[in-house]
């Protein structure tokens, strides 16, 4: 019985410990709200990158620089974005509460390429050849250019079959102008003067002469 009760004793003694460290722990953990400006004009920063170091948790900054982390105290944050230098900020062990507030200067990085240098080719005659046969690929302009060719568009407009949308359509425009007549016999334009003045206008301008291109002139 006695060992019974040093048992007891002994698992209520550890659950103590065990709860007693839990809530030191707990008391430990800080939330950060702060927000990344540059340090000349005091501009938001946004897409920074704020991590927790030897830690694999981190947040980014949004596009007003505003960001909000949660870490131990203890902890350091690593800011971090391109075009600025990188900059730690140590959470000091002794702050009091769970919330602190931040504002983390950034600046400006300088970067260095190294020079470039365009030289001319060596002879008049590797210039034409180069002119000839080199195949350049087209940039984002000149693909552009070409993709809204007048006759481009065009060729592919009378080459490409229809659709569902245009078929439909076709079909409901073509039952629409059925629905007019329905029931009696449609006009004939033989009779018809206006139509006569549209054939001989359309003849004057030579709208029935054979075109040496089946898409016309252009």
């Amino acid at each position: 019985m006695k060992l019974k009760y040093l048992l007891n004793f002994l698992f209520i003694i550890c659950c103590l410990f065990a709860t007693g460290n839990t809530f030191a722990q707990t008391t430990d953990i800080i939330q950060i709200n702060g927000v990344t400006m540059t340090a000349d004009s005091l501009r938001a920063v946004p897409d920074v990158t704020i991590q927790v170091k030897n830690k694999n948790r981190g947040v980014e900054s949004e596009y007003t620089g505003v960001f909000s982390i949660v870490c131990y105290k203890g902890d350091t944050l690593e800011f971090s974005c391109i075009g600025f230098r990188p900059k730690e900020f140590a959470v000091s062990k002794d702050l009091k509460g769970q919330y602190f507030s931040l504002i983390q200067l950034m600046v400006q990085d300088t970067f260095y390429l190294p020079e470039t240098i365009i030289r001319p080719l060596p002879s008049k005659q590797g210039f034409d050849y180069a002119f000839q046969h080199w195949r350049i690929p087209n940039d984002q302009y000149e693909l552009g250019r070409k993709n809204t060719d007048a006759y481009l568009l065009r060729v592919l407009a009378y080459t490409l079959p229809h659709d569902g949308h245009e078929s439909q359509s076709r079909v409901l425009r073509q039952q629409a102008n059925d629905a007019v007549y329905y029931g009696q016999q449609k006009p004939m334009n033989i009779l018809n003067p206006l139509a006569w003045g549209e054939f001989f206008e359309a003849w004057k301008r030579g709208d029935f002469r054979k075109h040496s291109s089946p898409y016309g002139d252009y």
